[in-house]
């Protein structure tokens, strides 16, 4: 029972790591479309073709990922991944130098496959190393994790990217700027993988697929997979124009402020995830649950109030948001497709508000999406794999992480919207794609084969 839990613990912390590392590496590609937007004098469609070099990546090579797992294992795939995420951070350097715009976008590309790789080994990886009635719990833990370094990302480029002395810069300058953080990246994450090389990982699923139906014929496997599409396309549409339509909307914010926000908007998925990772594992002790809530709260009063130079003001509005989620989530406490369903409806009446306001409501409802977004990835993914054997685990997840090429495709028309008619328009577009995710959630994921 010790070595069991022993290589628990060894697995679920090795896989925590990796969600902090590509959500990292994720978000600080997403912020990084306003920097390039300043750098090259994009339009905004053009701008969000970084989110789409990042994001198209899935639909190339998911599933080919997914049936190469099954040879190569787990670990192997994430010290691939490891190694092709480095190799596209220090690319950034040369690109940066030049400047060049399809430079950036070829990094992005080689740097996304290596978090293809991750994401696709990590997801099962997680659900297979416990039982099926906690997997929910156990995704939205990691999830939370990985939300902190989508916190940090967008902060630290606020800081150290996006400096009000930015304007006085040359474009090669301002390109420039970014290369510290990618070199830096790729070493850590080189680092990483030699340490994994080096560790004895617990083996989970693999082995033969018992003689039953193809995983293309369970629709709610499929029609979570296009929630998946609906999903990432939302978050990474929202999280890449909050920046301009703060800087263009009536409250004026400069790029460092509105960065700033755009900090608390991924800090948001951070809180919700961690609320998440006890809701949805079945955790009944009532001392346990209410110290796990205080200091979920502390740190969303803390993150707030830091990323905004220590705005306690800030930081207790963001608080309160906090609060609100919590108590939605009662709603659906212990069961994934009520909490999917009540965060989804919530994210789409955010994105209206976000629409058809102005000033500071539509600023906080822009802001409160992230932390409804929480925990729509973990509880999508866990209703899409209900009742797959394990070893169509691997194969299932990467049809899934192929539909996150969502990513690619929502800031694009988003982009193109916010050009046109404006920012607040393009965010009817997340709430059309929440709505999808509630008919998932209240109907779509009952659906099985026979």
């Amino acid at each position: 029972m010790e070595q069991r839990n022993a290589n628990y613990g060894l697995g679920m912390s090795v896989i925590g790591s990796i969600f902090f590392i590509f959500g990292f590496a994720t978000t600080f590609i997403i912020t990084l479309s306003g920097k390039v937007k300043d750098i090259f004098e994009l339009n905004e469609f053009q701008a969000q073709l970084l989110s789409f070099s990042f994001f198209i990546t899935y639909f190339f090579i998911s599933i080919p990922i997914g049936l190469y797992i099954k040879k190569i294992g787990y670990k192997s795939a994430l010290i691939v991944g490891l190694l092709l995420m480095a190799a596209g951070s220090f690319l950034f350097f040369p690109a940066a130098s030049v400047p060049s715009f399809p430079l950036f976008l070829t990094a992005t590309f080689v740097l996304a496959s290596g978090v293809v790789f991750l994401q696709t080994a990590a997801n099962p990886y997680v659900t297979a190393l416990g039982s099926e009635e906690s997997a929910g719990g156990r995704l939205n833990l990691v999830q939370a994790l990985n939300s902190i370094a989508t916190m940090v990302a967008p902060w630290i480029i606020a800081v150290f990217i996006f400096r009000e002395t930015s304007e006085m810069l040359s474009a090669v300058e301002k390109a420039q700027t970014v290369q510290m953080p990618f070199i830096l990246m790729g070493v850590i994450v080189v680092l990483v993988a030699a340490a994994i090389f080096l560790t004895k990982l617990p083996k989970v699923g693999g082995g033969s697929v018992e003689k039953r139906k193809s995983v293309w014929k369970y629709p709610h496997m499929l029609l979570g997979a296009l929630g998946i599409f609906f999903y990432v396309g939302a978050e990474v549409g929202t999280g890449g124009l909050i920046l301009n339509y703060l800087k263009t909307s009536s409250l004026d914010l400069s790029v460092e402020e509105a960065g700033k926000y755009v900090a608390i908007y991924w800090g948001g998925a951070m809180i919700g995830r961690f609320f998440g990772s006890i809701m949805l594992s079945k955790v009944t002790d009532f001392a346990t649950n209410n110290i796990y809530i205080a200091i979920v709260l502390f740190l969303a009063l803390v993150s707030g109030s830091f990323v905004t130079d220590w705005n306690w003001n800030i930081g207790l509005i963001f608080m309160a948001v906090a609060v609100g989620n919590f108590l939605l989530m009662q709603f659906g406490r212990g069961n994934a497709g009520r909490s999917l369903a009540v965060f989804a409806l919530t994210a789409a009446a955010l994105a209206l508000v976000t629409a058809f306001t102005t000033g500071d409501i539509a600023l906080w409802a822009v802001i409160s999406i992230g932390m409804f977004n929480s925990i729509m990835f973990p509880n999508i993914f866990t209703l899409a794999v209900k009742d797959l054997d394990p070893g169509e685990l691997s194969t299932a997840s990467g049809i899934i992480n192929t539909l996150i090429f969502g990513g690619a495709i929502i800031p694009l028309i988003m982009g193109s919207i916010a050009d046109s008619a404006g920012y607040s328009y393009a965010f009817i577009v997340p709430a059309i794609c929440y709505l999808y995710i509630f008919f998932y959630a209240v109907k779509g994921s009952k659906l099985r084969s026979v």
